[in-house]
């Protein structure tokens, strides 16, 4: 019995360390104390649905109230410009939150151009909206038909024309999952220097039934060894109206909204404490 032990310890190991380690699969993180922020896109604010707080791109006290630290917003998809960034960032600042902005990239348009239009675009932001926030953090919003390859352009890019590392946010795509396993290492190199910012609204999944943990879904991906950023609460188009998405469980017991907000939105906590989110923002952002 010992020898048989042995020799399948190997192939045990993962499934010890998920379920055995101190975070479970959670990697520590804490629904009630983990810092907390929300993303957003020109289709935000999503309609009300309920009872309760509302937030407008320009006004956005209730999301502080409600404990959101930073807010991301949606800068471009592809060639199209979003049309609520620049004002749901200026909203942002005026109730002293940590900024961030992302870029849907997309593998039919020049990786490199998309890049540029990225920074092109959050400078001209910045001017037009006289921001007075040092830094901004950079994510580049993965397409699922994008491989390893446009993943790597769009870091390099990047780094080419700030000198920082950004954000890669990925969906939880099966398609996504056998290109990146299967990626060259020098690939997953560099794509590995790059924090990795999670989705998974549930952990039931009849498609994926194997991801059920933030870390098995980063596991799924082969590539990182710690996630950064977890995009735990989504919001699908059903029967003609907004419909959240939220990952729920003993474990973690996140309400259907966020706090007293009347309406779905994209929710997010980041593994680690408040001074090491700070950190974090600070050290993957750009000097815009």
């Amino acid at each position: 019995m010992f020898r048989f032990l042995i020799a399948f310890l190997p192939l045990l190991m993962p499934l010890l360390l998920s379920s055995c380690g101190s975070g479970g699969g959670y990697s520590g993180v804490r629904y009630s104390s983990s810092p907390q922020f929300i993303n957003v896109s020109a289709y935000d604010p999503k309609e009300r649905q309920r009872s309760g707080s509302s937030y407008t791109p320009s006004e956005q006290r209730a999301l502080v109230r409600n404990g959101s630290l930073a807010l991301i917003a949606r800068c471009a998809k592809g060639a199209e410009i979003d049309t609520k960034c620049a004002e749901f960032l200026a909203g942002a600042e005026k109730q002293g939150k940590l900024l961030g902005a992302y870029y849907y990239v997309v593998p039919w348009q020049s990786i490199d151009s998309q890049a540029r239009r990225f920074v092109r675009r959050l400078r001209q932001i910045k001017k037009e909206k006289n921001l007075r926030s040092s830094e901004i953090l950079l994510v580049g919003d993965i397409d699922s038909k994008c491989n390893s390859r446009h993943i790597v352009q769009f870091i390099r890019s990047i780094r080419r024309l700030t000198g920082i590392t950004p954000v890669i946010y990925l969906e939880n795509s099966a398609g996504l999952q056998r290109n990146l396993s299967a990626a060259p290492q020098s690939h997953k190199r560099v794509i590995r220097q790059a924090p990795y910012w999670l989705a998974l609204y549930s952990d039931s999944n009849e498609k994926l039934p194997h991801i059920k943990t933030p870390d098995d879904l980063m596991a799924a991906y082969g590539v990182w060894e710690e996630w950064a950023m977890w995009q735990y609460g989504g919001v699908f188009w059903e029967n003609g109206r907004s419909a959240p998405k939220v990952y729920r469980n003993s474990r973690w017991p996140a309400p259907k909204y966020f706090g007293s907000m009347d309406r779905p939105m994209e929710r997010n906590v980041f593994n680690g404490d408040l001074e090491e989110f700070r950190s974090f923002w600070k050290r993957h952002s750009w000097r815009w």
